[in-house]
């Protein structure tokens, strides 16, 4: 492995060359917690390397978004986690590009960051984050934002193939530790262990998902009440960081019994614990000490028209970003909840080799990924990856989302969508496991019967 990084970083070098060459850039990102944290990381290296620039968030780069970039004609345009996908058309509008990315590539470029060029994969071994620190640092010494690439492969989800950080994510996890900015270690891995009392942790359980807890505020401080895990002394609900290390184990020891009582498989309770990441130069206590709920607070900002927010925050503002980021966050959580019960009293068709739902206009486009992973805990079918379609005034969005034992049996969404969207007037791609695209109003039938086929070969093939 240290090989194939030295090898990323001789090519790094040679963008951080190109780069140099420009007295201003271009730089354009995706609004995920992942496109976030690259646009921070690339701000910052940029801003200590004396280079003017501008950051411009999209929320897909398709035709409509190179054009417009063209149209601005800059000197140089650099691309974080996104971009490998287009490259055909960037070239073709004649745009100077350096692309830092990890989605899958296709087409040729001379200035090309991405993992899977190296024979690293892009959907668990290194994100757009961890991708664009590895210029960062050609650019200069930036290992000091080893955090925020942290932050970015955990939004992405990185970790959750094998429970851990694995390949490159793993090499800058263990920079970031020297550079005393990263701890990690096993605990729960419900969200919230920084900002919320531990009954809202089971409360909004939805992977693993808890049958009679999710959703029962009343079940969960039972549940507690009954393990003696109470108030603090001042009368409030205690966090998961304020429990001693004993009460933590009676907690999860308590879970585990209730899950294997109430029928959840082993492979679903071993989801409970896991490695757990923080970010030891940020307040305990806040949203920013753990990357679980750093990525969140992120995803709550740019998805909501607020990109310029999350990467305030990302760039090191405490004060009036990261309190507009927290109202936002509570607006997202709710917004969440309120596309999880969409879902459920609505249901979920079944096709051969898929499942979807319609959102139409009753969920944000750019939310509705994430309630589609979300729902398969709670109404859908582990065994086929879920389809989720909602409005956006450019077409209707596809999000698609899939499990690691469809992986195994041969799925690529990434693929998929790919062929399947350029056969209906559409563009597509990502990764295996997780996968977008924006397609015309009129095609979704004919789109879901030929997504369904193809899906049905990949699996079939292997």
């Amino acid at each position: 492995m240290i090989e194939r990084i030295q090898q990323i970083r001789t090519k790094a070098l040679k963008c951080s060359s190109e780069i140099h060459k420009y007295d201003s850039v271009y730089v354009v990102s995706h609004i995920d917690a992942d496109g976030l944290t690259s646009a921070g990381i690339i701000g910052k290296a940029l801003e200590r390397a004396g280079i003017d620039h501008s950051i411009h968030f999209v929320k897909q780069l398709d035709e409509v978004e190179i054009e417009a970039i063209a149209d601005k004609n800059p000197e140089l345009a650099i691309f974080t986690d996104l971009g490998s996908g287009m490259i055909e058309s960037l070239n073709s509008h004649g745009i100077n590009s350096v692309i830092s990315d990890h989605h899958q590539p296709r087409g040729e470029l001379e200035h090309h960051l991405n993992p899977h060029l190296f024979g690293f994969n892009g959907s668990y071994e290194l994100s757009g984050s961890g991708m664009t620190y590895m210029l960062a640092n050609a650019l200069g010494d930036n290992r000091d934002l080893a955090d925020l690439a942290i932050v970015g492969a955990i939004g992405d989800l990185q970790h959750l193939k094998k429970g851990h950080l694995t390949g490159i994510n793993r090499y800058i996890l263990e920079e970031g530790v020297k550079e005393g900015s990263l701890h990690y270690e096993k605990d729960i891995m419900l969200f919230g262990k920084q900002t919320r009392p531990v009954f809202k942790l089971l409360q909004f359980a939805s992977d693993p998902y808890l049958p009679g807890l999710t959703g029962n505020e009343d079940a969960c401080i039972g549940f507690l009440h009954d393990l003696g895990i109470r108030f603090s002394g001042d009368e409030r609900w205690r966090r998961w960081i304020d429990l001693e290390q004993n009460d933590k184990q009676k907690v999860v020891s308590a879970l585990v019994q209730y899950c294997l009582r109430s029928g959840l498989p082993p492979y679903k309770i071993e989801r409970l614990i896991g490695e757990v990441y923080q970010l030891m130069k940020e307040k305990e206590g806040t949203e920013m000490r753990d990357a679980s709920e750093y990525s969140t607070l992120l995803n709550a900002t740019a998805r909501y028209g607020h990109a310029d927010i999350g990467l305030a925050v990302c760039m090191g503002d405490r004060g009036k970003a990261y309190e507009s980021a927290r109202q936002l966050l509570s607006e997202h959580r709710q917004n969440l909840v309120n596309g999880l019960m969409f879902v459920k009293e609505n249901g979920i068709t079944e096709l051969n080799n898929l499942q979807y739902f319609d959102a139409g206009s009753n969920i944000l486009e750019t939310i509705v990924g994430i309630i589609a992973g979300m729902s398969t805990s709670i109404v859908g079918n582990r065994s086929l990856p879920i389809i989720a379609f909602a409005d956006s005034k450019d077409g209707v969005k596809v999000s698609a989302r899939g499990t690691q034992d469809l992986i195994r049996k041969g799925l690529n969404l990434s693929e998929a969508m790919a062929v399947t969207t350029a056969q209906v007037g559409g563009a597509g791609g990502g990764h295996d496991i997780a996968a977008g695209a924006t397609i015309p109003f009129n095609v979704k039938e004919e789109f879901l019967r030929k997504l369904d086929t193809v899906i049905g070969e990949q699996i079939r093939k292997k």
